[in-house]
């Protein structure tokens, strides 16, 4: 089983569609995929409703995710941490233990873009129109993953 796990800040936009894309690209008796966010502003909370409504747009049902904080031992859960920018790089990359712990992290986009270190950008105080752009930068990603990993 291979384990993945996409990270943004909050765990509310960016990284539980990054989750429930992927998730549905892949097999669930071969692959575990999860979420968090590097800050705690929304532990416990379901992902903002303009990215359920745009995973709902393209059949990708995330409403059931719940917001968690990134921790030291998702190190040892996670075979793959996929980041969406800069800041969360930084902040994953700082509670890294070992050189295998920061191995495991890598930007999400440097899927599309090789060693580029492009961002994700945060639609969260963006329109609906920001949601969609990230919807389609997010899913270009993860399908290059999962015909990776197939």
């Amino acid at each position: 089983m291979t384990n993945i796990l996409m990270v943004c800040l909050g765990n509310i936009c960016r990284s539980p569609l990054a989750e429930g894309i992927l998730k549905s690209k892949l097999p669930e008796n071969k692959f575990f995929i999860d979420s968090a966010g590097t800050a705690n502003y929304h532990v416990g909370s379901t992902p903002d409703k303009r990215s359920v409504a745009v995973g709902n747009k393209y059949g990708v049902d995330i409403s059931n995710l719940k917001g968690r904080q990134f921790k030291v031992n998702d190190f040892d859960k996670f075979d793959l941490i996929f980041v969406m920018d800069a800041s969360n790089y930084n902040n994953v990359i700082s509670m890294a233990r070992t050189e295998q712990d920061q191995n495991k992290v890598k930007y999400l986009l440097n899927e599309i873009y090789p060693n580029q270190n492009f961002e994700v950008p945060d639609p969260y105080y963006g329109g609906d129109q920001g949601f969609e752009n990230v919807y389609k930068m997010l899913d270009e990603a993860c399908s290059i993953i999962a015909n990776s990993l197939r």
